[in-house]
């Protein structure tokens, strides 16, 4: 893989994340996408020859951004509507137009910009379809991602002990060992 497009291509070509991304997109929410784990995860258990497995994740995250209703309730029956169309994966819905309030941020502009103040450059990926098609969304690139590179993005420079949580509670070098791991934003690219 090399850019955006392999990513793409490897979405689509998997019945699961395809029919995951299919469901998002039929519910036709304001910039809409899934995140994180879903697209991280698949990428790596690729580049280490393992077929992507989205039954192996915790939940799939499915971000949008919307500030005309940012109520938590509004997330919570989309889960709902998410779990009737297909009660499989774990859904997590969530409007970045209140994560700021989380997360300690200022108001984020959109999804791109909430995305920009995830913890890791790997994890701060989305996809989503539209009209049949993968798209890929990377504020800070997809190079770490493909280059096995786990480093906090930009905006964690000032939270790196939840980074440090992160990495020890998620152990992902159990689970893909040919990661390195950067202990700061700016420790030494391999």
């Amino acid at each position: 893989m090399r850019g955006p497009a392999d990513i793409a291509d490897l979405l689509a070509g998997e019945a699961g994340f395809r029919h995951a991304l299919g469901l998002v997109e039929s519910l036709a929410l304001p910039d809409a996408w899934i995140g994180a784990g879903f697209v991280r995860n698949a990428v790596w258990d690729a580049l280490h020859g393992r077929r992507p497995d989205l039954g192996r994740l915790d939940d799939i995250d499915v971000i949008f951004f919307d500030p005309a209703d940012p109520a938590r309730d509004r997330d919570t029956a989309l889960e709902h509507r998410l779990r009737r169309l297909d009660a499989a994966p774990a859904w997590s819905v969530k409007n970045q137009a209140r994560m700021h309030l989380r997360n300690g941020d200022r108001p984020y502009r959109d999804t791109l910009d909430a995305i920009a103040h995830w913890p890791e450059t790997a994890t701060a990926v989305a996809a989503r379809l539209v009209h049949g098609r993968v798209e890929i969304l990377a504020p800070w690139g997809v190079d770490d991602l493909l280059d096995l590179v786990l480093r906090p993005t930009p905006a964690f420079r000032h939270k790196m002990d939840v980074y440090r949580k992160r990495l020890a509670a998620k152990d992902w070098l159990s689970r893909w060992p040919k990661l390195t791991v950067l202990p700061t934003r700016d420790g030494p690219y391999p």
